[in-house]
């Protein structure tokens, strides 16, 4: 029990921002992120050592999302990665002689980047998150969702293209082409 204390502490936090990113609501998250952690405990003796730990709490953690999104049968059209937000406002904590009107064009640019994230379908949206914001290797990925490395890259390849269409009219790059 004091061991799985120490894997709650060490991932509870990158849990639970997966999970926002994919269910786009506090209290979700939330939940999920508890419920993941319920799961894992449960299952302890099923986790053999193959893959990492965090690999089996993603995996984990996803599977709860998307159970959570089965029963309440809408997609999460609001809210993504806190990081998201975050970035905007520390690119305006850093800027202080920032202009009001660049200070509203920052604003602008990160909800845009939210709301076009959150607008992704759901196995799109998750890989962009726990690539983007995550920083997980496509390898950890794959691993954690449990399908084909080409599958990683290709569904990001297809996020970063839906991405880049709609934040094409606030001059964004997505990724480079």
């Amino acid at each position: 029990q004091e061991a799985f204390g120490e894997v709650v502490r060490r991932w509870e936090r990158k849990i639970y921002a997966l999970t926002y990113g994919i269910l786009g609501a506090y209290e979700d998250a939330r939940d999920a992120t508890q419920e993941t952690f319920i799961a894992a405990y449960r299952n302890l003796q099923g986790f053999r050592g193959e893959a990492k730990v965090s690999s089996w709490l993603h995996r984990i953690a996803v599977n709860q999302c998307i159970t959570r999104q089965r029963r309440a049968r809408v997609r999460s059209e609001t809210g993504i990665e806190d990081e998201v937000e975050a970035a905007g406002e520390s690119f305006l904590a850093t800027n202080e002689r920032a202009s009001p009107a660049r200070a509203t064009e920052a604003k602008e640019r990160t909800e845009a980047v939210r709301r076009a994230v959150a607008a992704l379908p759901p196995e799109l949206r998750e890989v962009v998150v726990m690539k983007e914001f995550e920083d997980l290797t496509f390898q950890e990925i794959a691993d954690a969702l449990q399908i084909p490395l080409s599958t990683v890259k290709s569904r990001l390849y297809t996020a970063l293209k839906q991405l880049r269409m709609r934040l094409e009219r606030f001059h964004l790059e997505v990724a480079p082409q």
